[in-house]
Order: structure tokens, then sequence, then C-alpha cells
């Protein structure tokens, strides 16, 4: 696939084709899977391009997606996209139960950033909300989207969390992921739903990510804390392929699946990586404590095969997005957070 992946990605308009591009194995799976998808909290960084994705994978399907499309621009794109678009807040008990019950369900809702100040909105979110979606879609199939912080840290060189390594969360962030999740598991087990969690690790959309973060830190000159040394990466697009694809490898009840890179990537290399293309010496402070979120991403490898795009690819793409000044999202991605506060 890297022989089919750009040098460089020009704009924002190329940039999420790029992200909603579907390979020919994610064609095949969606050409195999009985029925339509809707995808609900479609309305995030995320949720656009996996929701264009699968209509370009599957244009006879119906793809529909589910927000309250505070920002009408992205329902008029989806839409512009073959996407059907339906506003709805899902913390209303009677819409989402109006919502239509179609078999295949990609749950993206949740609330991370700004948890710190705004806990009861977040518990809501990640642990209510699953609860009406979990009752009013008992007859068919979710993915849902977790997080890599809900296991407890471990040494770098291993052995890292399977997914069977019970979840130890710190923070109110990570509290309200496992929440979620038994919510899920617990009506998984209730009627039968067959299901996915997807403890993602850092996805990476070059206008957001743990690449960006460590690339403008050296192209500013900020300082670099090490602390956390290692970081999991995959580009958005393969994690948007490898979630619809999940749509394939549901089980009853639900389970988690890691979904990240094939490896732990040193925060030191890329810095330094970055300063020899930016021809800038990057800042550290402190040193490895060779501990942190570190999970195996082994099944997901088996069951999708690696990731398309591989790491030197988005160092490139990352590095020329930032000289160009193209747009990004003043998100942090936090991930150097040690104390579970986001």
């Amino acid at each position: 696939m890297a022989a089919d992946l750009p040098d460089t990605v020009a704009d924002v308009e190329a940039l999420e084709e790029l992200l909603s591009r579907p390979s020919q194995a994610l064609i095949d799976d969606m050409a195999a899977l009985e029925g339509d998808i809707i995808i609900l909290g479609v309305g995030g960084k995320v949720g656009p391009c996996l929701a264009r994705m699968a209509k370009r994978a599957a244009p006879h399907k119906r793809v529909v997606g589910v927000a309250r499309f505070s920002d009408q621009d992205i329902k008029r794109r989806l839409e512009d996209w073959g996407v059907e678009t339906i506003a709805c807040d899902l913390l209303d008990r009677e819409a989402v139960a109006a919502l239509p019950k179609l078999p295949n369900v990609v749950y993206m809702a949740g609330k991370k950033f700004g948890t710190t100040g705004g806990e009861a909105f977040t518990w809501a979110m990640n642990a209510h909300v699953p609860a009406l979606v979990g009752e009013a879609f008992a007859p068919s199939q979710i993915v849902a989207f977790s997080t890599l912080c809900v296991y407890p840290f471990t040494d770098v060189s291993g052995p890292l969390c399977g997914e069977d390594v019970a979840p130890v969360p710190v923070g109110e962030y990570a509290n309200s992921c496992v929440a979620r999740e038994r919510t899920f598991q617990y009506f998984s087990q209730l009627h039968g739903t067959p299901g996915r969690l997807i403890r993602l690790n850092y996805a990476i959309d070059l206008r957001y990510g743990v690449l960006y973060d460590i690339a403008n830190w050296v192209y500013t000159g900020q300082t670099i804390d090490l602390r956390a040394g290692h970081a999991n990466v995959i580009w958005q697009g393969d994690v948007n392929s490898q979630v619809l694809r999940a749509l394939h490898h549901c089980e009853t009840p639900t389970r988690p699946l890691n979904m990240g890179g094939p490896e732990q990537v040193s925060v030191r290399a890329l810095a330094l990586a970055f300063g020899r293309r930016f021809g800038l010496t990057p800042k550290f402070a402190n040193r490895e404590s060779g501990v942190g979120w570190h999970n195996d991403t082994s099944l997901a490898a088996r069951l999708f095969g690696y990731p398309d795009t591989p790491l030197a690819r988005m160092i490139d793409w990352t590095v020329d997005w930032i000289e160009r000044d193209q747009p990004h999202y003043n998100l942090p991605t936090h991930y150097e957070a040690r104390d579970g506060s986001f």
C-alpha cells in the first residue's frame, strides 16, 4: 500500500479524501456484510471521514450518521458524500428509541477533552448514553470506541497489556470509559447483542495527534517531557478501516479489541527525527520512566493485517504539513499526562 500513498498531502480536502479512502480488504468485507450501517456520534473529529469511508466502500448500503450537528457544515458535507444524517441528542431516551434500528452500529459518542471540571457530563456521555443505546439497539451488533487508558501502566519492555488484562483506570475519564465498556457488556449479555469494544491507541490525523504534538513542540522550541517515553500511533484512515471491518468480528458477549500500530515508538527518537527535518535541536525535560499505557495490538494485526500507512510516511506528511502552516485543531492529545486528567 505504501507505493499508493502520496508523498505529500496538499490540503484539508486531500487529507479527508485520504482518510476516507477504502482499501480493497474493506470493500470486500463491506460487500459480505449483511445490512446497513448507523454511526452514532458521527459529528466528532473522526466520524465524518469514517462515515464517508463506509459509503465509499459500500455505495449500495444505507449509511446513516447521527449527531447533534451543532456544526451544520459537518451535516452538509456528510450529505454531499451520500451519508444520511439524523439530528439527535443521544442523552434523549425517546430520541434514541426513535432512531432507525439498522443491524450494524458503530458507536463513537463520548467525552474526553475538558473532563476536568465537567465530570458529571463526562459520566453522562460515557456511561448513561451506552445504556440507552444498548437497550434500543439490542437486536443489532455494536462496535464501540473505547481507549487504551482503561489499562494499568506497564513497562514498555513488556509484557504489554493484552485484551484480557483487567482495567485499572486512573482519573475520571478512564473510569468513565470503563463504565462505558461495562454498560455495553451488560446489555450484550442481557440481550445477546454481539459487539466489540475498540481500545484505541493514538490515532494520527495531520491536524492533531501525537506526531503533530511532538513535531509542533520541536518546531516552536517547546520543551518535551520524556516521562511518557513511548507511544503507539496509527493513521486515522487505518483506524476507520479496521473499525468498520470489526463488524465482521463481533462476539457475544462483546469483547475488547486493542487497535493501533505494530510498535511502541520512542518519543525521543520521534523528536530527534523531526529536529533533523526542521534543522532544529529538540529540548527535553526529565527522563523516560519506562512505564505507561502500552497495549498489545497483535490480535488486530491477525484479524486485519498491519496498518497500511507506515510510520515513516506519517512523519513525512507531518513535517510537510507543519512547514506549510496547514490547519490544525489546536487540541493537544495530552498523551504525556500521567494522572489521567484531560
